[in-house]
């Protein structure tokens, strides 16, 4: 039967190769490729630019998951569960406090000042990865040494060597609020991907948080995971071996429940975009739906035949149903190949595009006021764009591809549906 379906629909194809129905099933063919392509590579710029600024904030900031309110008895057992579960890639120990610091420029600006063991930049490939060092090192051997965020020590005009302040700081009953003596020199400063934690992050030695932070600060855990999306999992097993639960303290938090309102955001940012994007999807949908209309029209009469050889109507419907599926396989596949080679060479696509519209941009100029050719210059916007490392994501264009497959499918089945009414007789009759 499928052979069958086959052999008619490949000779029906090679029938129409020069009329209507070959143009539209080309350009159905083109849409798809290109939606497909488009898509692609729109959700891997996409991600790329999106991963920059959770990595940071995960790898730097928030950790996968957080250990809160634990009684220092019970220290070494969520240690050692951390090492013997599998999810789990390190577990360290840091404090946190929010404060005033001063710098040069005399202007007091808000600080978050984490204080941490200086191996972690040595030890956490995660967060040496993230956290890039402009100058100086991240080094807290020295008392009362701080690193600074790129735009904090900007804003603060400060540099390494120099010397800042923390004139208001947060913290218990034994910390004192205002103080001039909280004096910490500049040993580095840092940048990541994410704004936010260059414009308001600090680290400290913990040696600092003993002697500043008070000893009622909190110590927390910040725990990664070798996946970042196994929280849930990691949680629950870290919950099972320790005898803990997530209703009581101590807690093991998730990076879900930091910096919610702006994974949402990104979130909702990504779904936009991709609705809108797969709108060309529709676009050819319909196209295909009315090509295909206007194809098991013309081949009335051959479809009168083959009723009339005892053809049944469901296999002359999977006749046109074949075709849609030739059509959105072969856009779908071609789609995807030209978006993955885009993906992965984003910075010389950005490159040559940005080469392609200063030469345009020239030459009009050129031939309509040279006077104004030194003004011409490349569009920077394009070097932005080439630095972004796109992101793929397998199970994306997987879907992706799917649904550049199964829309002219269905247009394809819709279209075969209405016209297959018509009896033989009635279409005989009117040859």
């Amino acid at each position: 039967m499928i052979r069958w379906i086959s052999a008619v629909s490949r000779r029906f194809a090679r029938v129409d190769r020069k009329g209507r129905s070959a143009v539209t099933s080309a350009l159905a063919t083109l849409g798809i490729c290109f939606g497909v392509m488009t898509l692609t590579v729109v959700m891997s710029v996409m991600n790329g630019f999106q991963m920059s600024f959770i990595d940071a904030i995960l790898e730097v900031s928030s950790y996968h998951l957080r250990a809160v309110d634990v009684p220092a008895e019970e220290e070494a057992a969520l240690v050692a569960a951390c090492e013997a579960d599998k999810h789990v890639r390190s577990c360290v120990p840091f404090y946190e406090a929010q404060a005033l610091m001063t710098g040069l420029k005399g202007g007091a600006l808000a600080v978050n000042v984490r204080a941490a063991d200086e191996a972690i930049y040595y030890e956490d490939q995660g967060f040496k990865k993230e956290l890039k060092m402009l100058s100086g090192q991240f080094d807290f051997s020295e008392p009362d040494s701080i690193v600074l965020g790129s735009t904090l020590a900007r804003n603060l005009g400060v540099r390494v060597g120099g010397e800042v302040s923390l004139l208001v700081m947060s913290g218990g009953s034994d910390v004192e609020l205002f103080s001039s003596d909280r004096v910490f020199v500049v040993r580095g400063i840092f940048t990541t991907g994410y704004g936010e934690i260059n414009n308001s992050y600090a680290f400290v030695g913990m040696d600092a948080a003993s002697k500043y932070f008070g000893a009622s600060a909190k110590r927390i855990w910040g725990i990664k995971l070798k996946k970042y999306d196994d929280d849930l999992k990691a949680t629950a097993s870290l919950n099972k071996k320790l005898g803990w639960s997530s209703s009581t303290e101590p807690q093991i938090v998730s990076w879900r429940s930091f910096n919610r309102t702006f994974f949402g955001a990104l979130r909702i940012e990504k779904n936009m975009l991709l609705l809108l994007v797969a709108l060309i999807f529709v676009v050819v949908a319909i196209n295909i739906y009315n090509g295909m209309r206007r194809l098991v029209f013309e081949r009335r009469t051959e479809i009168a035949v083959l009723s009339a050889l005892g053809a049944r109507r469901s296999g002359i419907k999977a006749i046109f149903i074949m075709r849609g599926f030739i059509t959105g396989t072969v856009g779908a596949l071609t789609g995807v190949a030209l978006g993955l080679l885009i993906s992965f060479n984003t910075d010389v696509v950005f490159t040559l595009a940005a080469k392609l519209m200063y030469g345009i941009q020239y030459l009009i100029t050129a031939l309509t006021d040279r006077a104004n050719l030194q003004y011409v210059q490349v569009n920077s916007s394009y070097n932005l764009y080439a630095s972004i490392p796109a992101r793929v994501f397998p199970g994306e264009v997987l879907a992706i591809t799917l649904f550049g497959i199964f829309s002219p499918l269905i247009a394809s089945w819709a279209a075969s549906r209405n016209v297959l009414k018509m009896t033989v007789s009635e279409v005989l009759h009117n040859e």
